[in-house]
């Protein structure tokens, strides 16, 4: 039997960023998981403050290329990968000149220009799914970290549902204390529409501005299983979780979690 293969898609990861909670867990949790034997591709989104001479970043050729279309407009993908060592593990990276800078910014794109946060998540979401089909490699669980990764158990679920490469897979959300202020923009359902989603899909959020506590409600409708990351979380997202009777892994800590999220994704 091949070994379980999982997909981590975060928002942060060290040492590409600076050290948060949030950071670190997606730098050491897949480190912990591929020790234990399981198969681990991860990704996260090439922010401008990350040094790609520092980090050794390089773009994959084979894997970019492709345009994705987002309100009607093409946004190319550059896919880049970085070797993070000793565990080795390979970390791809999301670029497009319209969604992530070339240049240092003072702060993450996803906090400096919020305006484009509605189409940053989803062409996050989209490129991490199409560079995974590109490398035929097909995951029994994808593991997503952070509200710019909230979409992909709604796009997993409903658009690439019958792909092979995921049809089998099982969504992992995980909930921080990562909120963002506002809500996205007010045309996010419409782009939505646009993009193969039906209004049914979409129902929860067709009437009313989302803000995080919405968007992560929406993440929670499609997952498979629900982590409870950071230590305090919003307690409405939590009961929300709780509600839905989906499996909930409560707060495993900041040291020695690993067999406890090993042990969640075998009960999936």
């Amino acid at each position: 039997m091949d070994k379980k293969k999982v997909l981590y898609v975060s928002q942060e990861i060290t040492p590409y960023l600076p050290s948060t909670p949030m950071a670190a867990l997606g730098q050491k949790l897949p480190q912990g998981i591929q020790g234990k034997g399981f198969e681990v591709r991860t990704f996260m989104p090439k922010y401008g403050c990350i040094n790609e001479r520092r980090n050794q970043l390089h773009e994959v050729i084979r894997l970019s290329g492709m345009n994705l279309i987002i309100d009607d407009t093409d946004h190319p993908l550059i896919i880049k990968v970085a070797t993070l060592q000793p565990a080795r593990m390979q970390v791809y990276f999301i670029d497009n000149d319209d969604y992530f800078q070339h240049h240092a910014l003072s702060d993450l794109e996803i906090r400096q220009t919020p305006e484009d946060n509605d189409e940053r998540v989803m062409f996050f979401v989209r490129g991490v799914v199409e560079t995974v089909k590109k490398l035929r490699w097909d995951p029994a669980i994808v593991h997503c970290s952070g509200w710019i990764t909230a979409l992909a158990p709604m796009y997993l679920k409903r658009i690439y549902n019958d792909d092979p490469s995921f049809r089998s897979a099982k969504v992992v959300y995980s909930l921080f204390d990562d909120s963002f202020d506002g809500t996205l923009d007010p045309r996010f359902a419409e782009k939505l529409l646009m993009d193969q989603f039906d209004k049914k899909d979409i129902a929860a959020i067709l009437s009313e501005p989302v803000d995080y506590i919405a968007l992560n409600k929406l993440a929670i409708d499609y997952a498979d299983g629900v982590v409870q990351a950071s230590e305090s979380i919003p307690p409405e997202l939590r009961e929300y979780a709780m509600a839905s009777g989906k499996p909930f892994l409560d707060y495993p800590g900041v040291e020695d979690y690993t067999d406890a999220y090993a042990g969640f994704y075998n009960s999936l």
